[in-house]
């Protein structure tokens, strides 16, 4: 494992670029690590959570030996893969615990006039997906460019609704996440949680749910825990980061990880708590401490 997995100033978008080299050189790989071992001794599961990993943040290292690193820590998989990385994780005794949409952050749902491309492209995506063991897949809203709310939410139900068959027919949930606008995606959509419970709401099906991001929620609404309790039906998925920075979630952030993780757990979500954080310092060790802190 390479040391230095300081992505500082890295955005998902250049993190992705880099996973095809990353891919190729380690999709073969079966190393086990010195960290991982010690991670073994530390944390040998991940209690009532089933925690994971977002592969943007750690996208210098190849696929194989990030899953060879963290299956000791406890972590049932790693999100954000892309379809050449899909089967990697299960090499490992690992899923992809969330695909990367086949669209992009700006470019989503909110607009009539990407409805067909992105529902010939989704119908397409999906059955991929779901042949590789995927079972969901992130979507995203788009960007304003001065739409309404009301009709940036009509419309990702139109769009949305045109997909549950095919969802359902493979039994893939897309998860639509709510991004921060107002540091990290200027202009996104989906930037509140009542929006995105709206669009959930219309679309109304079992394969539509909601990817919570813990962090970018933070920055946009704050009231964290009393807006999960009031919307955790819709939602599937959560990411952490520390706030501000959206760095390691110890006791330099704002906020109360272990109580997050003692709440959600409480509840009995069975879904996945995925860290998305940029580690400032060497990424296994503040993935294993972040692991730690969320075991409850």
């Amino acid at each position: 494992m390479r040391r230095d997995e300081r992505s500082k100033g890295m955005t998902r978008r250049d993190a992705v670029k880099s996973l095809g080299a990353a891919t190729v050189a380690g999709a073969s790989g079966t190393m086990l690590l010195p960290q991982a071992a010690d991670a073994a001794a530390v944390s040998p599961h991940a209690g009532r959570l089933r925690q994971s990993v977002a592969r943007w943040c750690f996208a210098r290292t190849p696929i194989a030996e990030l899953c060879a690193a963290v299956k000791p820590m406890g972590l049932v998989g790693v999100d954000l893969l892309g379809p050449e990385e899909w089967a990697v994780p299960a090499q490992f005794g690992l899923a992809c615990t969330m695909g990367n949409s086949w669209g992009s952050i700006p470019v989503g749902f909110n607009r009539l006039d990407h409805h067909d491309k992105l529902v010939a492209d989704g119908q397409a995506y999906i059955p991929k997906a779901a042949a590789a063991g995927v079972k969901k897949i992130v979507v995203f809203s788009g960007n304003r460019a001065g739409l309404s709310d009301g009709d940036g939410i009509a419309n990702c139900i139109t769009g949305l609704a045109r997909l549950m068959p095919v969802a359902a027919q493979h039994g893939v949930v897309l998860c639509m996440e709510m991004l921060n606008s107002k540091v990290d995606h200027k202009d996104y959509h989906a930037d509140h949680t009542a929006w995105a419970v709206e669009v959930a709401k219309g679309v109304n099906s079992p394969n539509f749910r909601l990817l919570y991001d813990i962090y970018h929620m933070q920055v946009m609404e704050g009231d964290v825990l009393a807006t999960i309790k009031a919307n955790l039906p819709w939602i599937a998925h959560f990411h952490t980061a520390g706030v501000p920075g959206r760095n390691e979630i110890d006791g330099a952030q704002e906020l109360n990880y272990r109580g997050i993780a003692e709440y959600i757990a409480g509840t009995g979500f069975g879904g996945v708590f995925a860290h998305e954080f940029i580690p400032k310092r060497d990424g296994m060790t503040s993935l294993r401490e972040a692991v730690i802190t969320c075991t409850v």
